[in-house]
């Protein structure tokens, strides 16, 4: 099956949902798609069993569909682009240290965690797995989903000033995530050591570059648009910056996703305040916000439908409760401790940790990661595991992390 007739059947299913949705359930539309979605591969998959060639049709779909090459190296610019384009400068420059530290060092905490925790419990049920492994699931599982995040946020309700700690992390702490996962493949891999010097070495190449470039992208497409007032081309401009900035940035070895989020923040704020008309401003900001949408649409649906090819046994099922609360307490404490290093400069309450720590979804990114997994590195279990994870996070997180008592800092 071509890839424009699956994406055709995708973007007709999340359309067909997303009405149902509004109209009968009424749920946040990421929430609602994916829980639609989800209970359509259930029936797909009772449905198999008495009719094969239904699943097997479906099956079909997902393989030729690959969703972590697909929403890595293709959706995710835009999605990233979208959620910086929005987040105002001023906002995150006030939160600009509890942002850095949460989206490297809790990272790095959260991976280390959350790697030696899943050793310990896989041997407790009798699952033999390599360290390095579980450290490699550590790293995919404990960034926080920016298109999850910035998705359900929008209707959460949060003070402000927390959305904009939940959010700005977020945005950055995928790119940083991404980096540490790549170096744990490399030597999960090779089987060989990889020095301190290797790791910063490819940390500085992927993280460092993808800044950089997304600086140029972000400068260059300003002054573009500040040199023309036709909003037509300017939308174009903005398109191009995301295209082009992603493709050069997979050309030359470094972090799409960070360049993604730069140049959302320097098209969204001084662009659009100094370079954009009304009119343009206007007009980049709908069109952004549709992409958004649509791309969101798209990307729910497909991860409810990702349930039709996991399998699960009751040993593993277990595993994957206890793991959910592992990666809650592992976000916790990743949290804690660099938050202990910023009470110099901003005061960070415990309800503030808490409701972090409650805000920080995994969805498709995670997801996404476990996919692009070697069978030989426990992928089949790694996705499972992921995959719970997920729907923990957005069902039950998202949908009452409105609801939580805060204070202010």
């Amino acid at each position: 099956m071509e890839v424009f007739y699956i994406f055709s059947l995708l973007i007709t299913l999340s359309a067909i949902f997303g009405y149902v949705n509004h109209r009968f359930i009424k749920l946040p539309g990421s929430i609602g798609l994916m829980l639609i979605s989800l209970i359509m591969s259930v029936g797909i998959s009772i449905a198999g069993r008495f009719i094969p060639s239904v699943e097997h049709f479906f099956l079909q779909i997902l393989e030729q569909f690959d969703f972590s090459s697909i929403l890595l190296d293709f959706m995710l610019s835009f999605l990233l682009f979208a959620g910086a384009f929005h987040i105002k400068y001023d906002d995150l420059k006030e939160s600009k240290i509890p942002v850095l530290l949460f989206s490297t060092l809790s990272v790095l905490i959260s991976t280390v965690i959350i790697g030696y925790a899943m050793y310990f419990l896989l041997q407790a049920f009798a699952i033999e797995m390599k360290l390095i492994y579980c450290l490699l699931f550590g790293s995919l599982i404990s960034p926080t989903d920016p298109i999850a995040v910035l998705s359900i946020l929008k209707k959460a309700g949060i003070p402000k000033k927390l959305e904009t700690k939940i959010a700005g992390e977020s945005l950055f702490n995928d790119g940083v995530a991404v980096v540490v996962f790549l170096v744990l493949f490399k030597l999960a891999g090779s089987g060989e050591d990889i020095n301190v010097k290797d790791a910063l070495s490819l940390f500085g190449q992927e993280a460092g570059g993808g800044l950089i470039l997304g600086v140029v992208i972000g400068y260059l497409g300003y002054r573009l648009i500040k040199s023309i007032d036709h909003y037509q081309t300017e939308v174009l401009v903005t398109l191009a910056v995301v295209m082009g900035g992603y493709t050069l940035a997979h050309l030359t070895h470094v972090s799409g996703p960070l360049a993604m989020v730069i140049a959302g923040l320097i098209l969204g704020n001084p662009a659009k305040s100094k370079g954009m008309s009304d009119i343009t401003a206007d007009y980049v900001d709908k069109f952004w916000e549709l992409v958004d949408e649509i791309m969101n649409g798209i990307l729910f649906v497909f991860i409810g439908l990702q349930f039709i090819e996991i399998s699960y046994t009751a040993r593993i099922e277990l595993v994957s409760a206890i793991a959910v609360v592992i990666a809650l307490l592992a976000r916790f404490i990743s949290l804690w401790i660099p938050a202990q290093v910023v009470r110099w400069k901003e005061k960070i309450t415990l309800n503030t940790i808490t409701v972090l720590t409650w805000g920080g979804l995994r969805g498709g990114i995670s997801i996404a990661l476990a996919l692009s997994l070697k069978p030989e590195f426990g992928k089949d279990i790694w996705l499972s595991i992921t995959y719970v994870i997920a729907c923990f996070s957005i069902f039950v997180q998202g949908l009452t992390v409105g609801k939580m008592k805060y204070t202010k800092d």
